[in-house]
């Protein structure tokens, strides 16, 4: 097999540009972990700048075509080749509670389902880099105060360090896709345990995006929060006026109240 074909329905572009392969795999610290799993390699442009690195490299692929052409290509990842859905897929299987760093040119259908699998088993993941459709990447990266910042960068950046490194176009893709690229790098930090309920956390970030235009007194409403907490001057805000730390106080707040 001389090379695999992009298949529509997985989001697979292949990249063809090396240099920006190769600085995708530089984005990696190497702190922290001594195992990369790349997800959706297709056909192993990114690998092998990986496999190059003073880590073990591991992929993980649901394209049963690209399992064959790695396998046939890659012979360094015998033994670590992943023909598994890593939505799906209980990491311990392999890797038991072994600290690793996910990388990878992550398929654009389903790059939010992704970080959300991440921050599911933060515990185990120091460290998290690759491409995005670049909206998606400036939005995991963005500060309060914007349009685009919303329940995937406070989720996000309540667990992780986030840097947005650099753009890439669209012709570098083998099919080119109709919008540009961005990589990113996390960076989980030192204390990612947060000092509220994460739970009730998570729900508070959702409702309140879920209603953006409207205060916190108002796209709150379903949590029944007294009168007294409801005069809190965080309730004038709208959720884009509030930082990590900002929802954060906001869940030890509502949780004080007997929520």
């Amino acid at each position: 097999m001389d090379r695999v074909k992009a298949k529509k329905h997985l989001g697979q572009h292949f990249l063809k540009d090396e240099n920006i392969a190769k600085d995708i795999a530089d984005t990696l610290t190497l702190q922290g972990y001594g195992t990369v799993l790349e997800i959706g390699p297709g056909m192993g442009v990114l690998t092998k700048y990986l496999l190059e690195k003073p880590v073990e490299t591991w992929v993980i692929e649901i394209d049963t075509e690209s399992v064959e052409y790695l396998s046939a290509h890659y012979l360094k990842l015998n033994g670590r080749i992943l023909s598994e859905d890593f939505l799906k897929y209980d990491l311990r299987k392999s890797f038991g509670e072994e600290q690793l760093a996910i990388a990878g040119n992550f398929p654009y259908n389903i790059s939010t389902q992704i970080v959300f699998r991440v921050l599911e088993v933060r515990h185990r993941i120091p460290e998290f880099a690759g491409m995005f459709q670049k909206e998606v990447a400036e939005r995991i990266c963005e500060k309060k105060g914007s349009k685009t910042y919303g329940i995937l960068s406070v989720l996000v950046q309540a667990f992780y360090d986030a840097e947005y490194l650099f753009t890439v176009p669209e012709h570098v893709f083998d099919p080119p896709p109709k919008v540009k690229s961005g990589v990113l790098r996390l960076r989980r930090k030192e204390n990612f345990i947060l000092p509220c309920d994460e739970r009730l956390f998570f729900t508070v970030v959702k409702t309140a995006f879920n209603q953006r235009r409207k205060t916190l007194r108002n796209s709150l409403k379903t949590f029944n929060l007294s009168d007294n907490l409801k005069e809190d001057s965080i309730f004038d805000l709208r959720p884009e006026q509030l930082s990590t730390e900002d929802f954060i106080a906001l869940t030890q707040k509502i949780a004080a109240n007997g929520v």
